[in-house]
């Protein structure tokens, strides 16, 4: 059942509200509050195994179910580094948005999503060549 002040909200909203709320120092978790980024590597590995154990089954319902809690993951190390004051979630989706954009100059010519569209004939090998070049240039800056 739905709760109603998520009715109308967004999915992702939803979560990042959901786990702000489980770190609220006064009305939280305690397990929640407790953690740290390092204190939740092992269960990021753990789920990390559990999303490819699902993948290798080629069982649907238990992916989708084990890719929320490898994004749970994410939401929980972007809720301590937002109360540290370090970066939050929108920071993370704008990096791997913009990493996404710089990596794919054949998708999107010039790094501009509005030239989006504009076919660059391209070879997937190709296409992994140019993007261990990025990755290697982008290191080097």
């Amino acid at each position: 059942m739905e709760n109603h002040l998520f009715e109308k909200e967004p999915a992702i909203k939803k979560l990042l509200l959901l786990m702000s709320m489980l770190r609220d120092k006064d009305y939280g978790c305690p397990w929640d509050i407790e953690q740290t980024i390092k204190s939740l590597i092992p269960h990021t590995i753990e789920e990390v195994y559990e999303v490819v154990d699902a993948m290798d089954k080629n069982n649907m319902d238990e992916l989708v179910d084990e890719l929320g809690d490898l994004l749970l993951q994410v939401v929980f190390y972007a809720q301590i580094a937002n109360e540290n004051g370090a970066f939050d979630f929108n920071d993370v989706a704008n990096a791997i948005s913009n990493k996404l954009i710089r990596r794919h100059p054949h998708v999107f010519p010039e790094g501009r999503l509005e030239n989006f569209g504009k076919n660059v004939d391209i070879s997937s090998e190709q296409v992994a060549k140019n993007w261990d070049l990025i990755k290697k240039n982008e290191k080097k800056k």
